[in-house]
């Protein structure tokens, strides 16, 4: 006997076309928006001529982390150049930095939420769960319905498909505070917002950019699949090469994937190790608390 079929499918087709009736004016309101901030970086990318951004993001690499790194990130971005795909990957990196700053944008407070409660907690875990494990050219189905072909699909599934290991990695940072270190901050009459923004963020700031840095990675490959609807970019250069079986494109556009991604990669490494030296002052007071005579309560 045959199973009854159980069209969720259908179902989520058809709360889909519900929304795209209904609700119109927001998805062109976010259109708008998103648009706006991809192409104004991307335009202001372009507009720098290439020996200036070159010198600017190995300089960058210099103060960050070491001459080593910024004379490979010198040649890698060379590489690009005369590979002629600056400008795409100029177009790449404008999308990966915006949904970057937006996807952290909701992933930080939506962590720090779960951190500090249970509830909330076992309310977004299956959410993420979901959001990882649905294969990511899922993802620009209701993103093409929602906003046609363009630079905005592209951002929005790229945006839903690298939220998680932010929200993830911040409640793990926060979570992974010492229990003495936070009650040491107690002890010394310190408020909740005061204990999560003078101690438990400080130290949990490694962990965060950790976080940080698997969602810039995963949005710089979510950014090249989105070459598939029409987003400009490195991305659409290994679509092209694909179609046309040019193995020439397809080999120089990957290449400078590859080179965007060790210099985002290993330049927020770099930014995350340079954050957790910071100490303040709570910090400071906290750790000085655990040293010392145990606080006996008045």
């Amino acid at each position: 006997m045959d199973f009854p079929r159980i069209p969720i499918g259908d179902w989520v087709a058809t709360g889909i076309d519900w929304l795209t009736i209904n609700a119109d004016f927001f998805f062109d309101f976010l259109s708008t928006i998103m648009k706006f901030l991809v192409e104004g970086l991307s335009d202001v990318l372009i507009a720098v001529p290439w020996p200036v951004m070159v010198l600017v993001l190995a300089a960058l690499g210099w103060v960050l982390r070491s001459v080593r790194f910024a004379a490979l990130s010198l040649v890698g971005f060379l590489l690009i150049v005369g590979m002629n795909q600056w400008d795409n990957a100029m177009l790449t990196l404008s999308m990966v930095l915006i949904a970057t700053l937006l996807a952290v944008i909701v992933a930080i407070p939506l962590g720090i939420a779960a951190a500090q409660s249970d509830s909330v907690s076992a309310a977004v875990k299956p959410i993420l769960d979901f959001m990882q494990t649905m294969p990511a050219f899922v993802y620009l189905i209701p993103a093409v319905t929602f906003f046609s072909i363009g630079v905005v699909p592209g951002l929005f599934s790229t945006i839903i498909f690298a939220l998680p290991p932010g929200v993830r990695m911040t409640e793990l940072g926060i979570r992974g505070v010492a229990e003495e270190t936070v009650e040491a901050g107690q002890a010394f009459g310190a408020k909740r917002s005061e204990i999560l923004f003078g101690i438990q963020l400080p130290l949990a700031v490694p962990t965060i950019m950790a976080g940080i840095n698997q969602v810039i990675m995963l949005a710089l490959s979510m950014a090249v699949i989105a070459g598939i609807v029409g987003a400009d970019g490195l991305g659409k250069e290994v679509v092209s090469s694909i179609s046309t079986l040019n193995l020439a494109k397809g080999v120089e556009a990957g290449l400078s994937v590859v080179f965007l991604a060790i210099f985002l990669d290993r330049f927020t490494g770099a930014l995350g190790d340079k954050k957790a030296r910071g100490k303040s002052s709570l910090l400071a007071l906290a750790r000085k608390a655990r040293s010392s005579e145990p606080v006996t309560a008045a």
